[in-house]
Parts: structure tokens; sequence; C-alpha cells
């Protein structure tokens, strides 16, 4: 009798034990890959969206998705787009996690101004700068062009439609005292663009894109590339006008140039969606930034975590704050 009720109760505690395992078990789970008690779930899936096949973000947002996935197991792949303009959009839309953008576009979308006038993208952070955004006037030797002056009743591609090389393009002919109105003005990608200078239905195209850009060199390849220079002067007005731009210039021997084109640039930045955890976010900004070795565009070489906190324009996601923290890099 002692024997049967001994067999009982052990029975009864097994039972509870299990049950009590289970319940244990499932709170683990329902945290998920969330951060910082966010309860968010790591995705299985995520996807950077970057530019057209001939800029720099397309190369550079392949290279960081074999990183992210190698480092933190989430599938991640690159995705051609319109840039940062239609990036920044995505996003808010929700149709991706993590994006290429300019700074001055970020920023843009933040406020709701220019092209985001009433549709303010108020559902993402940065992750961090990267490198500078060079703006390219692009021509040929042939078509004569030698100043930004001389594009007037040019065929002249702005970039993709809303794109931020196009908003580039309308500031600094704005500061020359030119309109779209007085050219030719078309909407290329920058694989269009360099297309139709060489087959000649295009006089001019801005590129804005981190050198060498791959479209303009593959252009250089058969044609004499010509970079129209800013004038000293006008970069002064653009930059007291506009804050975001800093000097720059296409250094010589880029696409064959014999010396350097005087320019501006913005910067180039991450940004991410704020759906995802603090934990996904700090270990996508750590991967990144401590494999940079493994990117393979020239690009790599100027992105430093060091500088990935400076000019960001909109705040930093918590996540990828808690990594430059840790570095003792503080946001400036």
């Amino acid at each position: 009798m002692k024997k049967k009720s001994f067999l009982l109760a052990t029975v009864l505690l097994l039972a509870l034990s299990m049950v009590l395992a289970a319940c244990g078990g499932g709170t683990d789970e329902g945290n998920g890959g969330g951060g910082e008690g966010d309860g968010a779930e790591k995705p299985k899936f995520m996807s950077i969206v970057t530019g057209g096949t001939g800029g720099t973000y397309y190369p550079l947002g392949g290279s960081f998705a074999e990183i992210i996935s190698d480092a933190t197991g989430i599938d991640t792949n690159a995705e051609v787009s319109g840039a940062s303009a239609e990036n920044m959009n995505t996003l808010k839309d929700g149709n991706a996690e993590i994006a290429f953008s300019q700074t001055d576009i970020a920023s843009y979308a933040k406020e709701g101004k220019l092209m985001f006038e009433g549709a303010a993208v108020d559902n993402v952070s940065a992750i961090g700068t990267l490198y500078p955004e060079t703006i390219q006037i692009v021509t040929t030797a042939k078509s004569g062009i030698k100043s930004v002056e001389d594009l007037k009743g040019k065929k002249v591609s702005i970039g993709a439609p809303g794109s931020g090389t196009a908003a580039n393009a309308e500031q600094i002919l704005e500061v020359h005292g030119i309109t779209l109105e007085d050219i030719n003005k078309q909407d290329l990608s920058f694989d269009e663009s360099t297309a139709g200078i060489q087959d000649g239905t295009i006089d001019a195209a801005f590129v804005t894109a981190g050198t060498p850009t791959g479209a303009v060199e593959g252009l250089s390849a058969t044609e004499d590339v010509v970079i129209v220079p800013i004038e000293q002067g006008k970069i002064d007005e653009l930059i007291e006008k506009y804050p975001y731009y800093v000097q720059d210039e296409v250094p010589a021997g880029t696409y064959k140039l014999a010396e350097a084109a005087p320019t501006v640039a913005v910067q180039a930045m991450l940004v991410v969606s704020n759906d995802l955890s603090d934990e996904v976010v700090y270990d996508v900004t750590k991967a990144i930034f401590e494999n940079l070795d493994k990117v393979t565009h020239a690009k790599g070489k100027m992105i430093k975590a060091e500088n990935a906190v400076k000019g960001t324009g909109i705040e930093l996601h918590p996540g990828a704050k808690k990594y430059f923290d840790e570095l003792g890099l503080k946001a400036e």
C-alpha cells in the first residue's frame, strides 16, 4: 500500500515538474530576439535597400548583407532601388529593414521637408554615417561643357525622380542662377545617364556617389570623361545656404582625369527601421564596423566607427548608440 502511494506521488511530482518547465521555456521563447526587454522578435530575414547597380550603395550593400548574415544568422540581402528618397519611403512603408541614404535626404524625411512635404518618415533612426558622397557633374571632352553655366540649354540628367541626386542638382544649379527650366531635364539612373552620354542622347549628368563610381568608370573606358568643376565662390555660397554640404574633390587620376575637379559632397549613411529591436540593431552595427576588412569596394577603407557618429542629422537608434557608447564614441 505504502509502495503504491509512493509511486503515485512520484508520478504526480514528475508531471507537475514537466508543466512548470514548459511554462518557463515559454517565457524565454517569448522574448525572441528582442533586446533591452522590448519583446521584439529576431527576424529571420532582412532587406537592405541600396541604389542603382552603377552606383556605390549597391556593391557596398552586398558586402554588408553578407557580413550581417554571417555574424547574426539573419538572412540578409541587398536590393536595387532608386536610392535615398525612395529608400526612406520604403522603410516608412515597412518594406525593408535597413537602407542607404544621404544625410541631407534623411533629415528632409524626418522633418517632412521638400520631397517629403506632408509625408514625414518618423519610424527610422540612424546606424551611422559612412563616407562622403561626392556630387559629380559628368560629361565628356567632346561635349564642350567646361562649367556649370555651360549646362544651360543642354540635355542634363539630374538622377532618378525624387532622388537625393536630384535635390543636389537643383541646389547646385540654383546657386549658379540656373533653374530646371533652363536645362532639358532628364530623370535617369546612373547607368542610364552614362549610357546616354556615351550614345549622345544626353550631354551631362549629375551623379552623387562615392568615387570612383562604377557607372562613370565604365564610361571612362571608352570616353574622355570630364568632371565639371564648381568654382570656390559657388562652393562657399552653397555651403552657407545648405550647411550639410562639405567641400570635396574628384582626385586626379580618377576616371583618367589629368587634374582634380573641385566640387562638394554630402555624406552617405545607414538608416534602420525602428521596428527592429535594440539587440538586433546592436548586432548589425557591431557586425558591420568590426568586419570592414571584408568590404571589397574601395569606399570600405573610408568607413570608420569614429566618424560614424558625426553629422548623422537624425538620432542614432538605441542599439547603434549602445555599440558606439561601448567604444567611447558620442554622437556629434
